[in-house]
């Protein structure tokens, strides 16, 4: 069955805009967890916009479902994850400036650096998976450096739905099916997620290499008018209707 995962990062970016502990990221991950969610995902960013330590410490003890726990390429983070070692890190790149991660990790000119990167984690137990743009070179660095999983950026496939231009977002949506082929060909288990919503989950759920979507800020917002709960829901079905 096709996965679904849960990020809850922009529970904590409505709390922090006004400060205090209300609304909290733990809570709304105990309502994805009973909604249906097979995990939760969570990007601690080295400036702590959104979700902090104390999250990532309360959703360790909380959780039944594993955590796929998001973060940069840097020392601070491989020893947040060494210390928790969640089920899962996913290695995403990071930038002080962007609003939200707005690509795939460059893996293919860093590619030595990321394997001595990632050798601790995976020494720990934790699943290692690169966020990564539906481009062959950047699988194959991925694998080559011992990823076991890759996510790939669904981000411009769903711009190209929201703007209409479908001609870009049918050719982007043949990209991706066939890099997740050419993933699955070498082994590695493929996920992908970013700016997925009702309307555009289908297609990529109907790939049949993809194991897992990781969907966050749509289900968020959608929350705001139907409740956290019938929002996943929602999106469970739409997942579950996409591979019949």
């Amino acid at each position: 069955m096709l996965r679904l995962g849960v990020n809850i990062d922009h529970v904590a970016t409505v709390r922090n805009a006004r400060g205090g502990a209300y609304p909290d990221p733990v809570r709304a991950a105990k309502i994805a967890e009973q909604a249906g969610a097979d995990g939760i995902t969570a990007h601690l960013r080295e400036d702590r916009r959104h979700i902090l330590d104390d999250d990532i410490d309360r959703l360790m003890d909380a959780l039944t479902v594993p955590l796929n726990f998001e973060m940069a390429a840097t020392e601070e983070m491989q020893a947040i994850a060494l210390r928790h070692k969640p089920h899962a890190v996913c290695i995403v790149p990071e930038k002080r400036e962007e609003k939200t991660t707005e690509g795939g990790l460059e893996v293919a000119r860093e590619e030595n650096k990321l394997a001595h990167y990632i050798a601790p984690l995976r020494e720990a137990g934790c699943r290692v998976s690169i966020f990564i743009a539906a481009d062959q070179p950047q699988i194959e660095a991925a694998n080559r450096i011992g990823a076991q999983v890759i996510e790939l950026h669904t981000g411009a496939y769903c711009d190209f739905h929201a703007e209409g231009d479908f001609d870009k977002r049918d050719a982007e949506l043949l990209r991706l099916r066939e890099m997740a082929t050419f993933a699955h060909s070498l082994g590695l288990e493929v996920h992908a997620g970013h700016g997925l919503t009702f309307e555009s989950v289908a297609p990529i759920a109907a790939l049949p290499e993809v194991m897992e979507l990781n969907i966050g800020h749509f289900l968020i917002g959608e929350a705001i008018f139907a409740g956290l709960e019938p929002a996943i829901a929602q999106m469970r079905r739409l997942m579950d209707e996409a591979r019949v």
